[in-house]
């Protein structure tokens, strides 16, 4: 038989006009439902009823609100909108509670039904499963959070994945960083991440208090100790019991207050002011200092062996200039932050703010970014955050100071210095460089010749660098 004969014999192809709207949806995996002008519900596909865990017959005839019940039923329903204004609804974020009680997260699209005569005959509401999509997000999220913690930046990658094990350990904790990089963040998060979580966490800044303050503020005292001591009074050793005791800036404490110290880490004892009777400590203890603590002992200001008790485990927090990808993070956490608890809707910053941030070295790392922010919120009280809204000294020092006219030359000028200073620690190996910045090494080279920037002959292959000692570049 020919293969134009066979041809003949076939059944005639179906016209696409012919075919049922019923079994377009059916073969569809978004659920999709119809509403009449009373809002009851006409039809109910296949997906629709895999994803709300509801049958066809028992969806069909009732109110939507009773069968697909979105956390948008309340005050913002999509369809309503599409219903009273005409306008159609786009892939809206929302959620839906099915038959078992499970929160899922679906994007719902929305438009008008009308009959073969043109006139109004209800809505129809797609809507689909976005819970594998939550899944991978936030398993996504999972490699740069921790805690309260997040970041994008392989230097922070590397201190966010440490704390997890940190916080599994009752070891001793030395945080060591810039002024305002979030120690006392960090500190709370290994708290938060550890079995001592339900337990209190007691912060003390040593530099904060004289010496003399500073020790019954940490150990106590009883009543008739000193002159105005009329009742006894627990120290923060006390108060941590069965937490964390993070002790902040401990640079500051002096030589003879460091013995104090020192004692209670090796044996868990401690006297209150005026007692006659060692109390027990069974309080973690997390350090933290803004000082090269190992210079501080080779200058004789800081004592050895307390250094070695609270350097068991050490973590060394970048400064914000050394991880700048996380500042558009950061600018986000801290918008949503403030838009909370001011009652406004800034919707974000302009692309001249966030070049000017890029730039910007921030000697005052987070803590610097977030009174900027702050600042901003009470000049600016809905849309974007523009340079008027920054404080008035920022934006001239950032341009001034680079001796460039546009602020995206400043960030080419801070891109290459980052480059630059990457390449000098590693010897000039360019891929030790690169896994530093947290970047691919194509990536290195292009903007490397993008910036026209001119590196040696050398290339750290021999040495190999910090990072990647014997690794070709």
């Amino acid at each position: 038989m020919s293969s134009r004969t066979k041809r003949s014999l076939d059944p005639p192809a179906t016209p696409l006009s012919t075919v049922s709207t019923e079994s377009i949806l059916e073969s569809i995996s978004d659920g999709v439902f119809t509403v009449d002008e009373r809002w009851r519900i006409t039809s109910f596909n296949r997906a629709a009823e895999a994803i709300t865990g509801i049958s066809r017959e028992d969806a069909l005839g009732r109110l939507c609100s009773e069968v697909f019940r979105a956390s948008m039923c309340e005050r913002d329903c999509a369809l309503r909108h599409t219903l009273d204004t005409g306008n159609a609804v786009v892939n809206k974020a929302a959620f839906i509670v099915d038959a078992q009680g499970r929160r899922i997260p679906v994007s719902v699209s929305t438009a008008l039904l009308r009959n073969r005569e043109g006139r109004f005959a209800g809505g129809a509401e797609t809507f689909r499963d976005l819970t594998l999509i939550e899944e991978m997000r936030s398993k996504i999220q999972e490699r740069f959070q921790a805690g309260e913690l997040f970041s994008r930046s392989a230097a922070m990658r590397r201190v966010l994945e440490l704390l997890p094990r940190i916080a599994d350990s009752e070891s001793t904790v030395l945080i060591q960083g810039e002024t305002g990089t979030g120690k006392e963040l960090v500190a709370r998060t290994i708290h938060d991440l550890s079995s001592r979580r339900a337990g209190p966490f007691v912060a003390v800044n040593c530099g904060a208090l004289p010496d003399t303050l500073l020790e019954s503020e940490l150990f106590g005292y009883k009543a008739g100790a000193f002159t105005g001591a009329t009742r006894d009074k627990p120290g923060r050793f006390a108060m941590a019991e069965g937490g964390t005791l993070f002790l902040d800036e401990i640079g500051e404490v002096s030589p003879a207050l460091q013995v104090r110290l020192l004692r209670v880490l090796q044996e868990r004892t401690y006297e209150p002011l005026g007692s006659t009777r060692s109390q027990t400590s069974h309080a973690r203890i997390i350090t933290a200092s803004n000082k090269d603590l190992a210079e501080m002992v080779a200058a004789g200001s800081f004592r050895r062996d307390l250094f070695y008790r609270i350097h068991v485990m050490k973590v060394e927090l970048p400064p914000l200039r050394n991880r700048r990808e996380d500042i558009p993070l950061l600018v986000d956490h801290l918008l949503s932050k403030f838009n909370a608890a001011q009652g406004k809707h800034v919707a974000g910053v302009s692309a001249d703010v966030l070049d000017l941030f890029l730039a910007h070295d921030f000697p005052g790392n987070v803590r610097e970014l977030q009174n900027v922010i702050e600042h901003a919120f009470v000049l600016c009280s809905e849309g974007l955050i523009q340079l008027a809204h920054l404080p008035r000294e920022m934006v001239p020092t950032a341009i001034r100071g680079s001796g460039l006219r546009k602020i995206s030359e400043v960030i080419q000028a801070s891109e290459a210095r980052a480059i630059l200073d990457a390449l000098q620690r590693n010897d000039w190996n360019r891929l030790a460089a690169s896994r530093e910045l947290g970047m691919h090494k194509s990536t290195l080279f292009r903007k490397v010749k993008l910036l026209g920037l001119e590196l040696p002959e050398q290339d750290g292959r021999r040495r190999g660098g910090r990072s990647g000692k014997g690794v070709a570049g």
